[in-house]
């Protein structure tokens, strides 16, 4: 059987001969039931206290498991980002090797042409060179001739000194011509 307040207020006990003063025992019980009273409103207070108390711990459970999941999904995410931009730097990276690699080739290339070219043009400039050595050495042979047979005049003058003033220096010339 449960006992309640109003049970030990209730409860009578069988009379004897040499008992308990009847009215202290029921002053003891009525005090006795009032004070178990008390501790069970007290108890009952706890009770739903408690039950709140249970309440706002589930839910505060629910908001550290949303903020663990959160922080988690945020540093995977981070994680992700990272490696990503990882990624992107080191093909960014061979990207430019590969063009700075093409520019060094087509430098190379430009620097080749441009070698052949000179080569080239030195070439076509010790042609030149010969062709006008060989022009004026024909021109000066002809002079000469020309010269020569002018020098045929009656009076007899020396051939000789005038062949010596007519005497070029071609490379004198081709130098001052380039």
């Amino acid at each position: 059987m449960k006992v309640s307040p109003l049970n030990i207020k209730k409860q009578e006990f069988s009379k004897s001969v040499r008992g308990f003063d009847k009215e202290e025992v029921q002053a003891f019980l009525n005090k006795l039931a009032d004070e178990f009273e008390t501790v069970l409103n007290e108890n009952e207070k706890l009770k739903i206290e408690l039950k709140e108390a249970n309440l706002k711990l589930n839910e505060y459970k629910k908001i550290e498991k949303n903020l663990q999941d959160t922080l988690l999904k945020a540093q995977e995410a981070s994680s992700k980002t990272i490696e990503a931009t990882k990624k992107q730097t080191n093909l960014m990276i061979k990207e430019a090797e590969i063009k700075a690699s093409q520019i060094l080739e087509r430098a190379r290339e430009n620097a080749n042409e441009i070698r052949n070219a000179v080569i080239n043009l030195r070439e076509e400039k010790n042609l030149i060179i010969a062709k006008l050595k060989a022009l004026i050495g024909s021109q000066e042979k002809l002079l000469n001739l020309s010269v020569s047979n002018a020098g045929e005049n009656p009076e007899g003058k020396n051939e000789s000194s005038n062949t010596e003033k007519l005497k070029l220096d071609i490379d004198n010339i081709v130098n001052k011509l380039l």
